[in-house]
């Protein structure tokens, strides 16, 4: 209890600014991405609430900041398209219900099978396509483009006078005051389109509740639940290595699934965890519970209360912002080590990357990434040494490696074709593994090879001899 007090309280002014300026973050891709998926604003921050809302009082990762994401809307746009929003709320509610379910499978365990490379993929993939998603905000006019050099050198020069207040919002006042005060030719927040100041309502989708409207919307649902999960928890390690701290994946699988039911019901999209506004968050002090709670809230209360204000923000304002959070997501480190990694890793890297960036969607590069590092980690598997022994030693030879279905021809070519001996073959086991049945198969044949001149393997180890008894008539020493 004195711990989740802590999670709240304990950083009450970082997490207030943290909060302020995370909002801000959230405004432009929030309202973009809705016009993406063809639904009002309005959609976007009623989710953004009840999700972050969701995420701080339950939630397994603090500091992480779940909201409407770009990469769920996407999922989500062609069923507005050929059917409406009814069934997007909806389908919204179905893959929160799928992501609870999976979260009490404990699926965030899966995480740890993601390899180092694909997570730096991740990472950079995410922080060059935040990039690449800001530059049009500074083409048009010549202006535009100042006014982007402006914020952003604000935000790096900034903290040099004060850190008091978080420089981004010292940025996005900057530009706004020009731009309003010398009236100049740049979009505003409310010409992305309208947002009502209307408070969220309960509702109950309005489709039919039959299977057919089951069907129409579980194949989108799934692909949401897999996307949204697939983020947040790479976000959330994400975080835990950042901070050194461990989260509960689990936990913050079944509050993400809560917070799409939530949002669902009213009137929001499905979200999931956003890694660059969770940096942001991190970097201008939010550790807390407080700081993911207040970043929805200030967005929700913003539109309600401050709406004209709200609307007069500059486009480019908030993209220099985010040109400078995605410069710092990017692993620089990881780019420079490119030469000096082992190849295969540097591969999976840039494969991730790749992917990332022609797909627009981070989930295909980390499936993409960890399925051929497990094919790399296979092939590395399949190597094995055999050491032969002196005319002083208690053995003959030596094997070292991983016995399984893709290493059993080679170690039964180097025993059967070559070499000869003569009389009783002892081989030291201590350095090799049996994994499977076909590793069991393979020390099966060579012992009826040898029966008539003999055959010993000595110094097992646990798992070796027990795959071996439960699955040979042979007998492992």
């Amino acid at each position: 209890m004195q711990k989740y007090k802590n999670e709240w309280f304990g950083n009450i002014k970082g997490d207030i600014l943290a909060g302020i300026v995370v909002c801000l973050a959230l405004f432009p891709e929030v309202i973009g991405f809705m016009l993406v998926a063809g639904v009002e604003p309005i959609v976007g921050v009623y989710a953004t609430f009840f999700i972050t809302a969701t995420a701080a009082f339950f939630g397994g990762r603090t500091g992480l900041i779940s909201a409407a994401a770009g990469s769920v809307a996407l999922v989500l746009a062609h069923l507005v398209a050929e059917y409406g929003v009814e069934y997007l709320f909806a389908a919204t509610i179905l893959a929160g219900i799928i992501q609870v379910v999976l979260g009490l499978f404990k699926v965030g365990k899966l995480m740890r099978y993601i390899p180092k490379p694909v997570m730096l993929g991740f990472v950079n993939g995410l922080g060059i396509m935040m990039f690449l998603s800001q530059l049009d905000h500074f083409k048009g006019n010549s202006i535009l483009l100042v006014l982007g050099i402006i914020g952003i050198a604000i935000i790096f020069l900034a903290p040099k006078l004060t850190k008091k207040i978080p420089a981004p919002i010292i940025s996005i006042v900057v530009v706004t005051a020009l731009v309003l005060g010398l009236d100049l030719n740049a979009q505003l927040l409310g010409d992305l389109g309208t947002i009502s100041s209307d408070l969220p309502k309960f509702g109950i989708p309005s489709v039919p509740m039959n299977i057919d409207t089951f069907k129409i919307i579980l194949p989108t649902a799934l692909s949401v639940a897999i996307v949204g999960l697939v983020e947040s928890l790479l976000t959330a390690q994400l975080v835990d290595e950042l901070t050194n701290e461990p989260s509960d994946k689990n936990r913050e699988s079944l509050s993400q699934g809560l917070g799409n039911v939530l949002s669902g019901f009213f009137g929001g999209i499905a979200g999931c965890g956003m890694i660059g506004q969770t940096i942001i968050n991190l970097n201008y002090g939010g550790i807390g519970r407080l700081a993911t709670f207040l970043s929805g809230f200030f967005m929700l209360m913003s539109v309600v209360l401050f709406n004209k204000v709200v609307i007069q923000i500059p486009i480019v304002a908030l993209a220099a912002v985010m040109v400078v959070v995605a410069y710092e997501t990017i692993d620089w480190r990881s780019v420079k080590r490119l030469n000096t990694m082992p190849k295969n890793e540097s591969f999976v890297m840039l494969l991730t990357v790749g992917i990332v960036l022609v797909t627009h969607n981070l989930a295909y590069g980390v499936v993409a990434g960890t399925l051929v590092s497990a094919i790399f980690a296979a092939f590395n598997m399949t190597h094995f040494q055999v050491e032969k022994g002196t005319d002083h030693d208690e053995y003959h030879y030596k094997a070292h490696g991983h016995l399984y279905f893709a290493s059993a021809e080679k170690f039964l070519d180097f025993f059967v074709h070559d070499f000869d001996h003569e009389g009783e073959l002892v081989i030291d086991v201590s350095a090799m593994t049996l994994w499977d049945s076909t590793a069991v198969e393979a020390i099966d044949k060579l012992i009826s090879k040898n029966k008539e001149s003999g055959l010993t393997f000595i110094n097992a180890n646990k798992q070796s001899k027990e795959l071996f008894k439960k699955n040979s008539i042979h007998k492992m020493k």
